[in-house]
């Protein structure tokens, strides 16, 4: 097979822990060095928290794998330092199209409005994405221990204790706190004899990386029952490097093995493709759909994320997607538990709202899947019969699924939020995830959610800076100064400056449109870009109530 790219290796270093008689003992230890486990790692870092993080590899991920990223991470990515190389590398795309037999039945627009920064998704090979994120991790001074293998765990009350297999011996580690993205086969969820519950779907896909030159737009392409692939479905998708992966449908009743062989998977793609068309194959695997979840992510100091808490069908992007979104929602919690300003309450409200988010991937992709892969003549005739009325009927097309595709999830019943006492239109409500808006800053084009994220953001909408009271100007230091800070960013209609706040100017007007706000409205945003709060006028009361109740710190 042809290799595209230099697959990055890691240099395995014997860790002093070998030669020291006693257990060293870390406030974080992370064990996973895939795309979920090292977005933990920087944020941690990010955040302050000192990490270890160990993987019983010494290099990337081998293939494509994670392919679509989607616009909420390549937001998270942003904020993590990483985003700029994947756009930059990768194939952005916002347009999908489902074809029955040769004619196309139905499309989709990932981002039918302007006035956003990131495309609805990138498609970047995992590989980048995860050399990236380690060239990240380590320049923020994250230890990455490679070629060092989790073997057995003990989980304590005040901590969780490994023993951890290198080239050169094994030795114990203890931790505060671990963060397990060790995978869907999660080796540590075994040794703590912890199951996953959902099912398995009864059929295999083909995954061929083809490298070739072709002028087909960059866009997703979907067919069911395609002529070159008869009774089955084909996925299209490019890559990075003139690579593009396709999916094929096997059905149930294949040899795995032997449909990887190159023998068996060139006939497949000339079928498709024609003979005339020059490739060559670059990484070929065979899965299966799975959708299970843990019924806990925390398990007293041990914190599942990624794969190793909850897994889904590839068709809908909502693997990596979901993980890297996990991360997120963990890392702000954990830093205000270790830093003693939240109870380990909060910690389990990761689970809570990410068990929630992982139950919606689920139900999407349970519900594709019974759509890609029908279960009987019955459901096959209702699918293809849906498939023959979307040519020509606007009702059907709702009904076509070819994987609906990733979006962040709205967390609209977190005990975290505090409900609305004023009325609001439109989707930012407590809850959701923040949206994006062009803004000018000192005169410079920028883009409202790289100026949130991290910490705790108050946006308070005005028509003029100039209006702004000085009572208002001292609630706005009150809470930067407080011991769980709050930043203000003022959104004006009009350019102003005010000593110690930054003014963002919405000329569009896209940000007052999309968060329904008038001069005087407040919103208080999590670490994590989700809504937590917001009100027609802020009062300071309230705003340390939501402040408490985001936290967990409400008596």
């Amino acid at each position: 097979m042809h290799q595209t790219y230099t697959y990055q290796k890691f240099v395995y270093t014997p860790p002093a822990e070998l030669q020291q008689e006693s257990v060293a003992r870390r406030p974080l230890v992370i064990v996973g060095a895939g795309p979920v486990g090292l977005a933990a790692a920087i944020d941690a870092r990010l955040q302050g928290i000192e990490v270890l993080l160990v993987d019983d590899d010494d290099t990337v991920s081998v293939g494509s794998r994670g392919l679509c990223y989607a616009k909420r991470t390549l937001d998270v990515l942003d904020r993590l330092g990483c985003g700029d190389p994947v756009v930059e590398k990768g194939v952005g795309w916002d347009v999908g199209r489902t074809f029955f037999h040769d004619d196309e039945v139905f499309n989709f627009n990932l981002r039918p409005q302007a006035g956003f920064k990131r495309p609805g998704m990138v498609n970047l090979q995992q590989y980048y994405l995860e050399e990236y994120l380690a060239r990240r991790a380590l320049e923020l001074g994250a230890e990455l221990r490679w070629k060092s293998k989790v073997v057995a765990i003990d989980s304590q009350d005040d901590g969780v204790r490994l023993q951890v297999e290198t080239p050169d011996g094994c030795y114990a580690l203890d931790a505060d706190w671990l963060i397990v993205c060790d995978g869907a086969r999660s080796p540590i969820r075994n040794m703590l004899g912890l199951e996953v519950d959902g099912k398995v779907f009864m059929d295999r896909f083909l995954i061929a990386d083809v490298l070739m030159k072709a002028d087909f737009p960059a866009e997703r392409w979907f067919w069911f029952n395609p002529p070159f692939h008869p009774e089955q479905s084909v996925l299209l998708h490019r890559e990075a490097d003139d690579v593009w992966r396709i999916d094929f449908q096997l059905g149930w009743d294949v040899d795995p093995e032997e449909e990887k062989k190159p023998e068996n998977v060139i006939p497949r793609i000339k079928a498709m493709l024609g003979d005339d068309r020059e490739f060559s194959l670059e990484w070929v695997s065979v899965y299966t759909f799975q959708c299970r979840r843990m019924q806990s992510f925390r398990h007293g100091r041990c914190l599942f994320a990624g794969d190793a808490a909850h897994q889904v069908s590839p068709f809908g992007a909502r693997g990596a997607n979901s993980g890297v979104q996990d991360a997120d929602n963990l890392i702000w919690k954990l830093k205000l538990v270790l830093d003693g300003k939240a109870p380990a309450q909060l910690l389990d409200t990761y689970s809570t709202e990410r068990a929630a988010a992982a139950d919606e991937n689920i139900l999407n992709s349970t519900r594709s899947t019974d759509f890609i892969t029908p279960k009987g003549p019955v459901s096959k005739t209702f699918r293809n019969a849906v498939l023959e009325l979307s040519r020509e009927h606007a009702f059907a097309r709702k009904l076509v699924n070819s994987g609906r595709l990733s979006v962040p999830t709205f967390l609209t019943n977190s005990v975290l939020n505090t409900i609305d006492s004023d009325e609001f239109a439109g989707d930012m409500v407590p809850g959701a995830p923040m949206d994006d808006a062009p803004v000018q800053i000192n005169a410079q084009r920028q883009w409202l959610i790289d100026q949130c994220g991290g910490r705790f953001q108050a946006l308070y909408f005005v028509t003029d800076p100039a209006q702004i009271s000085a009572e208002l100007i001292a609630l706005f230091a009150r809470l930067a100064n407080a011991s769980i800070p709050v930043e203000t960013l003022i959104v004006a209609s009009k350019p102003g400056h005010l000593p110690g706040l930054t003014v963002a100017v919405d000329e569009e007007g896209l940000a007052a449109a999309r968060y329904d706000a008038s001069a005087g409205t407040f919103y208080l945003l999590r670490p994590d870009q989700h809504v937590a709060a917001r009100w027609r006028q802020p009062a300071e009361a309230q705003i340390n109530m939501a402040l408490a109740r985001a936290t967990c710190n409400l008596v």
